[in-house]
């Protein structure tokens, strides 16, 4: 869907909305597509923003991959969208009260030092507390949980940081 596309948007707004009707949670890939080089980025999280998450102000929505696709977060485009999403989060946007994150494959064993920065970075301004850590699925050129955990903990957190997300519960599991 392409949230540009005011029709995309009415049905992104009527599917969001039956969500929270029936207290069911969301996990949302905003960066679905990469091969058919759709707009994505920060215009894209501000609409997600402005325009659905609103509608879902009684449920948990949850951002998979830090708004990319993994694996890794050698995506510009993903990071300006995620750069939104966490200054909204740091301001303390109340239409950002529900919304949590996950990790699953942004981490991989060649991370830049510098993308590992940007992605503690980006954890640090939702806050650990909201980031929820997953391998993502051990198929293709996915990690294992094991490398994938490995890889995670080479982020530059503190013990304290890694020990916290390690125990946050998405809380649709509760």
């Amino acid at each position: 869907m392409q949230v540009d596309n005011p029709g995309h948007m009415e049905q992104l707004r009527r599917v969001f909305g039956a969500a929270n009707r029936h207290r069911m949670a969301i996990v949302v890939h905003m960066r679905a597509n990469i091969s058919q080089k759709r707009p994505y980025g920060a215009t894209q999280a501000r609409a997600f923003i402005e325009q659905l998450l609103p509608v879902v102000p009684d449920i948990d929505v949850q951002v998979a991959h830090l708004a990319g696709t993994g694996p890794g977060y050698d995506d510009p485009p993903s990071d300006s969208a995620m750069a939104v999403l966490a200054e909204a989060v740091e301001r303390k946007d109340p239409r950002t009260r529900r919304l949590w994150f996950d990790v699953a494959s942004i981490v991989d064993p060649n991370i830049s030092v510098a993308n590992a920065a940007l992605v503690a970075k980006r954890i640090r301004q939702v806050g650990v507390g909201r980031v929820l850590y997953g391998s993502d699925a051990a198929i293709g050129d996915n990690l294992r949980p094991r490398e994938s955990s490995a890889a995670f903990r080479r982020l530059p957190l503190t013990e304290a940081e890694f020990i916290t997300i390690a125990r946050n519960k998405a809380p649709y599991l509760h």
